[in-house]
């Protein structure tokens, strides 16, 4: 009985002792006068150290070995028949492997609680927190298979989840709206960049992060009006639908600098190619060098004869009687190509459209202007009638109504920025009776009676 007592006493001891060497090694990266006891997060972390340490068995070591880890785990794991095995049983179900290496994962992976030993039955099981460990891996695995360039599609998942069972968690939002930031910094950079590449790229990826915004509505919905969540959830919650907001509001952004990329793009002469064809062309190609095969010529190689043909060809150059051909005379003229100015065109079209804002602003016939509520018409009514290229034209430039920067410039797409007038766009789509355009975004152009005065005038 002594002796039992003794070695338990021992055991305790030893434990003891490997976890004061623990916190000696922990307060070794932190500096003298802070106590790891006193920062939170280390508590937290501390806390799950049964669960870091199942991962470290995993993931500890080359990827060769941490991939065949995963693979003995899960092959075990994926059998619904049997929950028990036999350690024939594990041969034959994973006899492609070595002895050798299946005996060294299985011993490490018993170590670990990723596998129990029933020593009465004779038997291998899988244990609870093997399975929740190969849960979230093969989570991660599968949404990371998914086409999702903004990389929220795993952050929501788990979000939706812990949502639905009621154990969502402050950090869990936080995780969510750290990505949501990054990709608002990460689409600001781009529109600050001016390079249209980098902007259509961004743009791709603000649609699909819109699309995902909009999955993760509803489940905000749901936590802000939840009575029973604490306040750090709820301001957790609160701030990612301000950042969604913030995301969300970046499209006239997007838009304007197309705009502005479009407006100054440089065409080469009549061919209709401009310096974004050739940039998209040259990207195409992975090997620019080998465009040049074929396209420059050899150097000039030097024939080397003997001096006897040299004498003889340098007689015969200067006995020739060279007769001097002087060239007198103007050469023949050739008639001018023809070109197609198209800028007119596009100077007339916005000319027009700009005069035909200027008279809603002043008030003037106008359409719908002698309704009961003149200072506001549905954006649809000052777009039509014109063909379709023409109100696509007009309803890109109604996002510049209002702009600072674009009204601190010349021409006339300044002057129509400096109009005083509000354009309001929806989400909602109206039908219209009209040959060119079937439907089109509702949207309200209204004076700006608070611009000092300039719709009164």
């Amino acid at each position: 009985m002594s002796n039992t007592a003794n070695a338990t006493a021992s055991a305790a001891t030893a434990a003891e002792h490997n976890s004061s060497e623990q916190e000696q090694a922990l307060q070794a990266h932190f500096q003298p006068h802070v106590s790891v006891d006193e920062i939170e997060q280390v508590f937290h972390l501390k806390r799950a150290q049964p669960l870091l340490q199942v991962f470290t068995a995993l993931f500890h070591g080359g990827f060769e070995s941490v991939l065949v880890r995963l693979l003995v785990l899960r092959e075990l794991a994926n059998d619904t028949v049997s929950t028990a095995f036999s350690r024939a049983d594990i041969n034959t179900r994973l006899a492609y492997l070595l002895p050798e290496s299946l005996e060294t994962v299985l011993m490490r992976l018993r170590t670990n609680q990723l596998l129990a030993w029933d020593a009465q039955q004779g038997v291998y099981r899988v244990t609870p927190m093997a399975r929740n460990v190969l849960s979230s891996i093969d989570s991660l695995l599968g949404l990371g298979q998914q086409e999702d360039d903004a990389g929220m599609s795993f952050l929501l998942s788990q979000v939706a989840g812990a949502q639905a069972v009621g154990g969502v968690t402050t950090e869990q939002l936080q995780h969510l709206l750290g990505r949501l930031t990054d990709l608002t910094e990460e689409f600001r950079d781009a529109i600050a960049s001016g390079s249209e590449f980098q902007l259509r790229e961004s743009q791709a990826k603000w649609h699909t992060a819109c699309d995902w915004v909009e999955k993760g509505s509803e489940i905000l919905r749901a936590i802000t009006s939840d009575e029973n969540a604490d306040a750090a959830t709820q301001r957790a919650a609160q701030a990612i639908g301000r950042a969604q907001s913030s995301l969300l509001n970046m499209q006239g952004m997007f838009s304007r600098a197309l705009n502005q990329i479009e407006r100054q793009r440089v065409h080469l002469g009549q061919s209709g190619l401009s310096t974004t064809d050739i940039k998209r062309w040259l990207l195409a190609h992975q090997d620019l060098a080998s465009l040049a095969e074929d396209a420059i010529e050899q150097p000039v190689k030097p024939l080397f004869i003997t001096p006897a043909e040299m004498i003889d060809v340098a007689e015969t150059e200067l006995l020739t009687e060279r007769v001097a051909t002087a060239v007198s005379g103007l050469p023949t003229g050739e008639n001018a190509p023809l070109t197609v100015n198209e800028d007119q065109v596009m100077q007339r079209e916005l000319d027009d459209w700009l005069a035909r804002l200027s008279d809603f602003a002043t008030l003037n016939n106008f359409p719908s202007i002698a309704s009961e509520s003149p200072k506001a018409i549905q954006a649809h009514e000052a777009l039509l009638p014109a063909s379709f290229a023409v109100a696509s034209y007009r309803a890109s430039m109604l996002p510049l109504l209002g702009d600072e920067g674009e009204a601190s410039l010349q021409g006339a797409t300044a002057e129509l920025a400096r109009l005083p007038l509000q354009f309001a766009p929806t989400d909602m789509m109206v039908q219209l009776e009209d040959m060119e355009v079937a439907a089109m975004t509702l949207a309200n152009l209204s004076l700006d009676l608070n611009d000092n005065g300039k719709a009164a005038n």
